[in-house]
């Protein structure tokens, strides 16, 4: 399997020397490695070129397979540390920027005091791509809105509001709530979630469609965009705590909600170690805005 792990370190890293470095082998080891995993498969993985490596158009073809079975090694080490009852592991989840910023340091702190020796390996990112990430096995699990997927199990966490996100001096700011309907008509910044955005809906359930002018995958740079006064928006509060731009934040009328879920393909062949996170995460969970 070394020789599946070192292609999968080069072709995340780009470089044979940055591989080597990461894994502790010299560059012609990880080349020998390669050519020895080509020789198998009869098929050139890689190109080398003088800034780095890159995947052949017959590399890129058969890649998602060779990840699976890296996928499906690490976890049957997993499943055989659980075994043995060492109090080791690897955790991976999939989070939003939300999450990331405003539960996981909290739950990653008491975590590693009761379990210092687990390791953690967090991608963030929206709706579609941590279902994508939990279906190849890349993550264990991750937070999801159950509306946002399907063929997995899924259990709720937690509902919260999303806010009207307005410049500070805009005329709706001086409403108590902004209706729907006018926050329709002004240019709209849309916080790329994937195929499954909870505004979206609620302007769909009032007939209405937003006046979308950019399109961003990054909630701080929406907030920014919002302050130069280049649109409004809709964000989750939770993402909304501990900002200091100058921005008006307001409920809408309707009221639009984000439902939190944990999603996974199996929770009950989640690995020890993630089952043990979640159950941390499940008791702390009213203590968590």
């Amino acid at each position: 399997m070394n020789r599946y792990l070192a292609l999968q370190k080069i072709v995340e890293l780009g470089s044979f020397s940055k591989a080597a470095e990461a894994l502790g082998y010299t560059q012609s080891a990880m080349s020998q490695m390669i050519a020895s995993l080509e020789n198998e498969l009869s098929i050139k993985l890689l190109n080398r070129y003088r800034t780095g490596a890159k995947l052949t158009l017959e590399g890129q073809e058969l890649y998602p397979y060779l990840e699976k079975t890296i996928y499906q090694y690490l976890a049957a080490q997993e499943k055989a540390r659980e075994i043995r009852g060492l109090e080791t592991g690897v955790i991976r989840m999939g989070t939003l920027a939300s999450i990331s910023a405003h539960w996981m340091p909290g739950l990653l702190k008491d975590f590693q005091t009761r379990y210092p020796g687990v390791e953690f390996v967090i991608h963030q990112g929206d709706y579609t791509s941590i279902q994508e990430w939990i279906k190849t096995g890349a993550i264990d699990f991750g937070f999801v809105n159950p509306k946002a997927v399907s063929g997995m199990d899924t259990t709720v966490l937690k509902e919260g509001p999303m806010l009207a996100v307005l410049p500070d001096h805009h005329p709706l700011a001086e409403k108590e709530r902004v209706p729907l309907a006018a926050l329709a008509k002004e240019p709209f910044i849309l916080l790329e979630e994937g195929h499954y955005y909870e505004p979206l809906e609620a302007f769909k359930s009032i007939g209405a469609s937003p006046n979308i002018k950019y399109t961003i995958h990054d909630d701080y740079a929406i907030m920014t965009m919002v302050e130069a006064g280049l649109g409004v928006s809709i964000l989750a509060e939770l993402i909304l705590h501990r900002t200091n731009y100058r921005i008006a934040l307001r409920p809408t009328d309707p009221p639009v909600s984000r439902t939190v879920a944990i999603g996974c393909r199996d929770k009950n062949s989640l690995p020890m170690a993630s089952r043990r996170f979640i159950q941390c995460l499940k008791d702390r969970i009213d203590e968590l805005p």
